[in-house]
């Protein structure tokens, strides 16, 4: 590092952010299941707007994502006015800590949430604060324990990533209830719309002045590609968040894919219909060769190993059948690997060459 040129403190203390393995040596026709995308992809609504758009790409889009917030709004029954869009929940996130956090503030989440979390508090110079879950389920009461006057933000994941697991509405109302009142305590619902009538925390955010909830199109809408989410809270958040967001962060094509996606419901029905479906028989084919994991309400399992040699010596037995699945030593699960819910082909593939692994033909 040059003696006197330096980065804001904090920012070397990032690790940088390794996404799932897409590919394998020598293999043109592998399998990736490590990123949790949807294996049916967009709906056909999606792709043709997609199309469209090719006519518009010299033009700017517009600023105010007015069209895709009342897409959202029609959909979940929300205030436009109280959603902000961002390039994937990713940017949300980071627009929460730029907004709300800084040198001597503390950012709070779970010892197995999402990475972005600790990344976009040291990126603000805030101290970034892990509270052991209880059982890869996060724990309240700890929670609510590393809090005092120096929290600034809590992030929770519901379904967590990697874990697939989460907390009744009851104990996160618990959780809002009980946060200091400079915090703020952000629910990340990447993964709410697999659970079935649940609203990914956007009843308590607009019930309570210190909640806030983001999304994403990038997992049962099957965009990744196209990065898009949107966060929803109360006005005073909304206006805060709106004052670093650049004015054009949403391309034309993200902004309009994006809604056409939103509005065929019927689409993500049946994606979460046939995603319910292959979990539990993957997770019942998983552990009846010995591989047992929890209960997971999102579009992976967690499949736990006994040991961290075994779970990366699996590993390494799938990428020579052309699998790839997700090693998360990086969130503290060494002994574990990240399987997503593929296609009903991708499910019985993977739990074969699993039960192969195991000695189980």
């Amino acid at each position: 590092m040059h003696d006197t040129i330096r980065p804001q403190p904090g920012i070397l203390d990032i690790a940088l952010y390794e996404g799932g393995k897409a590919h394998l040596p020598g293999m043109s026709n592998a399998l990736k299941l490590s990123s949790n995308e949807n294996p049916f992809g967009p709906g056909d609504r999606a792709k043709e707007v997609f199309g469209k758009t090719v006519h518009t790409l010299h033009r700017y889009p517009g600023t105010d994502h007015a069209a895709l917030r009342q897409a959202i709004g029609d959909v979940h029954g929300l205030d436009p006015e109280q959603i902000i869009c961002g390039v994937g929940s990713d940017e949300i996130i980071t627009f929460l800590c730029q907004a709300y956090a800084g040198p001597k503030d503390e950012v709070v989440f779970t010892e197995h949430g999402f990475l972005m979390y600790r990344i976009s508090a040291l990126s603000v110079g805030a101290t970034p604060v892990e509270v052991p879950e209880r059982e890869r389920m996060a724990d309240v009461d700890a929670i609510l324990r590393a809090c005092n006057k120096r929290t600034k933000l809590v992030f929770i994941a519901n379904p967590n990533n990697p874990t697939g697991t989460m907390i009744s509405p009851a104990e996160m109302e618990r959780l809002a209830a009980g946060l200091p009142p400079q915090a703020i305590l952000v629910i990340d619902g990447a993964y709410a719309e697999y659970v079935d009538g649940y609203d990914g925390g956007s009843g308590l955010a607009g019930a309570r002045e210190n909640v806030f909830m983001t999304r994403t199109f990038s997992k049962i809408y099957g965009l990744g590609g196209l990065r898009i989410g949107w966060g929803y809270g109360p006005k005073h958040i909304i206006d805060v968040l709106n004052r670093i967001r650049g004015p054009f962060n949403l391309s034309t094509t993200q902004l309009e894919v994006a809604e056409a996606a939103m509005r065929d419901q019927e689409w993500v029905n049946k994606c979460r219909s046939e995603n319910a479906r292959m979990r539990h028989w993957l997770a019942e084919a998983l552990a009846e060769v010995g591989v047992p994991s929890d209960t997971s309400m999102a579009n992976f399992v967690l499949a736990r190993f006994a040991s961290v040699d075994e779970a990366e010596a699996c590993d390494t037995f799938l990428q020579s059948q052309g699998l790839i699945v997700r090693r998360v030593a990086s969130y503290k699960l060494p002994q574990c690997l990240r399987i997503t819910v593929g296609d009903e082909a991708g499910c019985r593939r993977i739990a074969h060459a699993v039960g192969q692994f195991k000695g189980l033909k």
